[in-house]
């Protein structure tokens, strides 16, 4: 068997081309561009490539970009003064923190100082609680990129067990409740770290989503076959980039499968500027 590569690099393409005419529609009802501010704090060279790939994305689509970029040494109350100037200027409809923060601030302090209108992560208490409740304002981007990319690859949820490998509050978790909500109506399995017999579990997944990670971790005999596996992963190993499933070998049992890069990375920035244009939206609505 090969598996289907799921694309999700061209699918992002596809998504961005029909939000730019969404944003220009926005733009001429209301006069304004959606706009997001990025705040970097240090220089860590990942995070500098992630917020200059997020830039890109909102001139591609028309919507308008700030970056507020801070020196590693900023204190924890310099930086909530900037956001909570940010969340003051009503020019201002998202407000993006790039993870992770120097040692000596407190994320979870800085994520909850954003208002959770202008919490286009979804990181926010509020903003968790309301996905928890199944009425959310805004999904979580790397979430979302995995149901979009399901969803646009007429892959059905319903019924189908799925099994998430890692627990994590920025996949794991906000994913599981996802697609178990009506709708998606999958049957699903969290695994994490204390899991036993891991491989018995993974085996039984009509889909795998993997975000554990560990580079190549799930190998062939993990893979249920014709499963449908997603690849979260991104590790930098000295072969260059690779996920937490080791694609070559898995892509011989698999039914589809992500590619990493070019999977779940570029939809999950795309996801953002979707946010950004629902958080620009609700403040045109008052």
């Amino acid at each position: 068997m090969t598996a289907t590569i799921l694309d999700g690099k061209s699918l992002a393409q596809q998504i961005r081309r029909e939000l730019a005419l969404e944003v220009a529609q926005f733009q001429s009802l209301h006069g304004f561009q959606p706009a997001l501010a990025a705040v970097l704090v240090g220089d860590d060279p990942a995070s500098e490539v992630y917020v200059r790939n997020k830039r890109r994305d909102c001139q591609e689509v028309g919507i308008a970009s700030q970056l507020h970029p801070l020196p590693a040494a900023t204190s924890q109350a310099d930086l909530l003064a900037l956001i909570q100037q940010l969340n003051g200027n009503p020019q201002i409809h998202g407000i993006l923190v790039q993870l992770p923060l120097p040692k000596h601030i407190e994320t979870e302090r800085v994520l909850e100082a954003i208002h959770p209108g202008k919490d286009v992560d979804a990181f926010h208490p509020e903003n968790v609680g309301r996905l928890v409740q199944g009425r959310p304002v805004f999904l979580p981007c790397t979430p979302h990129a995995v149901v979009e990319l399901l969803k646009r690859n007429d892959i059905s949820t319903s019924g189908k067990h799925a099994v998430i490998l890692g627990r994590s509050d920025i996949v794991g978790k906000p994913l599981a409740i996802m697609l178990a909500q009506k709708g998606a109506d999958a049957t699903v399995t969290l695994c994490h770290s204390r899991t036993r017999d891991l491989p018995a579990i993974t085996r039984q997944a009509d889909i795998l989503v993997v975000a554990i990670g560990k580079p190549n971790f799930v190998t062939f005999d993990m893979v249920q076959p014709g499963a449908v596996v997603v690849d979260v992963g991104i590790n930098r190993t000295e072969a260059g980039l690779v996920g937490d499933v080791d694609y070559l070998a898995v892509s011989a049992i698999a039914g589809a499968i992500t590619p990493v890069p070019g999977g779940v990375g570029p939809l999950t920035r795309v996801m953002l500027l979707m946010n950004t244009l629902a958080a620009a939206r609700r403040s045109s609505e008052g």
